[in-house]
């Protein structure tokens, strides 16, 4: 018996009636074959485990943002392919200086994911400010 597949298909949804920001879609719809890749939570550190941008947010969401497009490379996806980002703050951090270093990150891409953001107590080392792990669907057909 033949197998139909169906193309896949990344849909960003951003209904009429909710508001619009070029940082994040509200919804996505994911249709057909896709592979997904999941990337753990990713902190401010180089290759050599050694934290970047120690107590400036900014500088550290850059590292955090490198080390996810390095994860999703190995992944043979992008940045563009993530659907899901979960963003954790170490409460008291000010948001903006980390959500300019997504922005310049994430770039002229269009259709961003979905995100949450979260202020926690703290992360697993004390000069972590912020972690990010991210969901992507990289489609097959």
């Amino acid at each position: 018996m033949a197998m139909t597949t169906s193309a896949s298909r990344v849909k960003h949804l951003n209904p009429d009636g909710m508001m619009k920001n070029p940082a994040f879609s509200q919804a996505i719809e994911v249709t057909g074959p896709v592979k997904t890749v999941y990337v753990g939570g990713q902190n401010a550190v180089d290759r050599t485990g050694a934290v970047v941008g120690k107590d400036d947010l900014g500088k550290q969401t850059e590292q955090v943002m490198l080390n996810i497009s390095a994860a999703l490379r190995a992944a043979g996806a992008r940045l563009e392919d993530i659907v899901k980002m979960t963003v954790y703050l170490v409460q008291g951090q000010p948001l903006e200086s980390g959500f300019e270093a997504y922005r310049r990150a994430w770039g002229d891409r269009g259709a961003p994911p979905t995100v949450t953001v979260v202020y926690v107590a703290a992360l697993g080392r004390p000069e972590y400010l912020v972690e990010i792990d991210a969901v992507a669907v990289v489609p097959l057909a």
